[in-house]
């Protein structure tokens, strides 16, 4: 037997929510506030309304402006699918003009279409998004605390001594507070992984990769939604922007495989930092890094490829739910 679909498009921003919902009848459209309580009545009225149907709801991924609709959408139990703006803007071919009551007509039809070749939403746990939060606001202090550090040493290049010094004095102590706050919030993301259980424990699988510290596990955590949403190395290695692809078509256009920039920067910025320090520390992926340097090969690519090992490690430790050791022969 056939199931009957409904399929819902939300274009959201930060104060409201456009609403598009495709069914035999046609189009319907709504806005909203983006709160629980206003998502929770649509929703409920739409499955009253559609009680026979099932309901598929399509977003984009925006970051804290989905996490109302996460909360009203997981209480109320539907099939949530959450898309890459890249993956949508790509998907929509050649375009004129938006809205955003077209955006969510948009959506809604990306979703009728590509619905069967595509994963639902896993929900993520109230701590996980708590430490995400902390995360990016850890990430912006230490951008701010870079900025602070910048005017100095550009006064003193142009020959300001006096006026640098000043400037020096007074944003070292900006500098300081802002190191108290990114300290402070350490501790509260170390707090928050040591309650909880089955957080602490995975947690100690990923630090158990030599290389790996707690920055990046906090990361790894939060973008593989607690090794739920991914937990396959190469699926993960591929959304760090660590994997090679190939470029080439028929006999005239060719060139060596490279990493796509399609990636999640940060994520790849920390593997890259965990590579470096894990080829200075004594073990086998130090030993693997300098037999295959001494074996003529490209640095970087070497490099590249001691990444994509600390993510299959990190993977195989919390998928066999195993301390790493650092024992292994490689080949």
């Amino acid at each position: 037997m056939k199931e009957n679909l409904i399929f819902i498009g939300i274009d959201v921003s930060k104060l409201k929510l456009d609403i598009c919902v495709i069914s035999n009848q046609g189009l319907e459209s709504f806005e909203i506030n983006n709160s629980p309580s206003s998502i929770t009545r649509l929703f409920k009225q739409l499955i009253k309304n559609y009680s026979k149907e099932k309901l598929l709801v399509c977003m984009e991924s925006t970051g804290y402006y989905n996490w109302p609709c996460y909360q009203s959408l997981k209480e109320l139990a539907l099939e949530l699918y959450v898309i890459n703006a890249l993956h949508l803007k790509r998907s929509l071919g050649l375009v004129r003009g938006k809205n955003d009551l077209i955006d969510a007509e948009r959506i809604a039809r990306f979703i009728k279409l590509h619905h069967k070749n595509l994963h639902p939403f896993i929900f993520t746990r109230l701590i996980i998004r708590k430490i995400q939060a902390l995360i990016a606001y850890r990430n912006r202090l230490i951008k701010s605390k870079v900025k602070f550090k910048v005017p100095c040493k550009e006064l003193e290049f142009l020959g300001e001594k006096n006026l640098a010094k000043e400037v020096k004095k007074s944003s070292q102590k900006i500098i300081r507070e802002i190191q108290k706050q990114i300290d402070g919030i350490e501790i509260k993301l170390s707090e928050i992984i040591q309650n909880d259980i089955e957080l602490n424990q995975t947690y100690k699988y990923i630090t158990s990769v030599q290389g790996v510290g707690k920055v990046l596990a906090w990361n790894i955590l939060v973008k593989t939604n607690e090794f739920k949403s991914i937990n396959n190395p190469r699926k993960l290695a591929c959304y760090a922007g660590v994997v090679p692809f190939e470029f080439q078509s028929g006999s005239s256009i060719y060139r060596r495989p490279r990493v796509s920039y399609i990636a999640d920067k940060s994520l790849k910025k920390l593997l890259h930092l965990s590579a470096m320090r894990a080829v200075r520390l004594e073990g086998d992926l130090q030993k693997y890094y300098l037999r295959k340097v001494d074996e003529g090969k490209n640095k970087m690519l070497v490099l590249n490829a001691v990444r994509n090992k600390i993510v299959a490690r990190i993977c195989s430790v919390v998928n066999n739910q195993k301390i790493y050791q650092n024992n292994l022969v490689l080949s």
